[in-house]
């Protein structure tokens, strides 16, 4: 288990002590100190019990991998390497054939049907299946769902689960990693994007004088 001290969204978007888009965060002190806190206690809890770091980091990896931001999926990847090695590259070869555009999914509200859109389902196939095993090629069906589908979330998706022996706050506890991680990565990308383009100003402006 790794017990990484940095804030991992500066990390994750390239931020270093002193800069300005640190500044900025900081106005935000404690939504950045509760993103820190839900890291730890999903990603690095003291007694992870029967939802395993190696299940919580490979969960991770594959989300990082299905939104395709290459510094989250380097840190994540990390993580699992470190923690259950023999699962990095089953995962990246389960992200390779989940990888899909999104979200999409059908409305059940009969106002909004005519909003719904279609896209891949996915599940992984037996070989995956097997490297995986159950427990956790349950948990990447799911997580697909909840990244790509997530307006089609539905008892019987939950029921998958319990079907592979996730008991109900291991549930939750996957479900709620899926939605930091979610939160997470767009902070960290949108981050990015913001200090890309604080770069580009400037030299658009000298190139233009």
């Amino acid at each position: 288990m790794s017990t990484p001290t940095a804030d991992i969204i500066d990390l994750l978007a390239g931020i270093a002590p002193g800069d300005a888009l640190a500044a900025v965060r900081d106005q935000r002190a404690q939504a950045r100190e509760n993103a820190q806190r839900s890291f730890e206690a999903l990603l690095e809890p003291a007694d992870p019990g029967t939802f395993s770091l190696a299940e919580r980091y490979a969960v991770a990896s594959f989300v990082s991998q299905l939104h395709g931001f290459a510094e989250a999926t380097a840190f994540y990847g990390d993580l699992l390497g470190d923690e259950a090695p023999a699962l990095t590259a089953v995962v990246a070869a389960a992200a390779a054939s989940a990888a899909a555009t999104g979200p999409f999914g059908a409305y059940r509200e009969p106002r909004l049907q005519g909003e719904s859109t279609d896209g891949a389902r996915w599940t992984p196939d037996a070989a995956t299946t097997a490297a995986l095993q159950t427990r956790l090629a349950a948990a990447f069906t799911h997580t697909h769902l909840l990244v790509f589908r997530p307006r089609e979330a539905r008892a019987e998706a939950i029921q998958a689960l319990v079907d592979a022996g996730w008991s109900p706050d291991d549930i939750v506890s996957l479900s709620q990693l899926v939605a930091f991680l979610t939160f997470q990565l767009r902070v960290a990308w949108g981050l990015r994007t913001l200090a890309a383009a604080s770069v580009a100003v400037p030299a658009a402006v000298s190139e233009g004088a």
